[in-house]
């Protein structure tokens, strides 16, 4: 790290990327190995976020049931009826562990209408249309409305979207720290890579001291 990689966590905000019950729950519609493993992190992550009234967003996918909006890679699968993460099913809500509530729910004309939608103080969700929380999604004018010059990013399946969101956030100028025991799917290749673009790649432990000790009692405001 130097003076314009070095994460600056007083402007910083956790991004979680598609951690929803169809890519991280066993019996999900299309699950991602290893996401469900990663939650305790995710969520510690984002109780110490919470407490320090630092900004959360969580980016998800929502596929249209005639996969119209879906990636082409994946576009035939749903044309012939497999539902993956569709508005308005369990399957697309965010996982309960990462909810500030339980009772949180989406909502998807908002959400692919491109608006974010806010669920507590500081916390967004986002939808993105591919594999970048950048392209095509008001991402970037959300963060410098909150202020934010560091990301730091957990959730599911580096390989793609976190990956590609990562390359986004650098185009742009971001400090950039990747949590790589709150993200699935990472591999020791993807980590060097990380490195040479500037990325901190510390563990949830690491992360957590250098955020520093919870500021205030916000009782209520912790995972459910």
């Amino acid at each position: 790290m130097d003076r314009y990689t070095a994460p600056d966590y007083a402007r910083s905000a956790l991004i979680t990327i598609d951690t929803q019950n169809d890519f991280t729950l066993p019996h999900g519609a299309s699950p991602i190995t290893g996401t469900r493993e990663i939650l305790p992190n995710l969520r510690l992550l984002l109780i110490r976020y919470r407490w320090l009234d630092l900004p959360i967003i969580h980016i998800v996918r929502l596929y249209l049931l005639d996969g119209s909006n879906a990636d082409l890679c994946r576009r035939e699968t749903i044309e012939n009826g497999h539902k993956i993460v569709a508005p308005g099913t369990p399957g697309a809500e965010l996982v309960d562990e990462i909810k500030p509530d339980r009772k949180t729910k989406l909502d998807p004309d908002l959400l692919l209408s491109g608006e974010w939608q806010e669920i507590g103080h500081k916390e967004y969700i986002l939808f993105k249309p591919r594999w970048g929380a950048f392209y095509a999604t008001r991402l970037e004018k959300l963060l410098k409305i909150l202020g934010v010059n560091t990301l730091v990013f957990a959730g599911c399946n580096y390989p793609n979207c976190p990956r590609s969101s990562i390359y986004e956030a650098s185009e742009r100028d971001f400090r950039i720290v990747l949590a790589r025991d709150a993200i699935s799917q990472i591999y020791p290749k993807g980590e060097v890579e990380m490195r040479n673009i500037g990325v901190s790649l510390p563990t949830t432990s690491e992360l957590l001291s250098a955020l520093g000790p919870e500021k205030r009692d916000v009782s209520g405001r912790g995972c459910a």
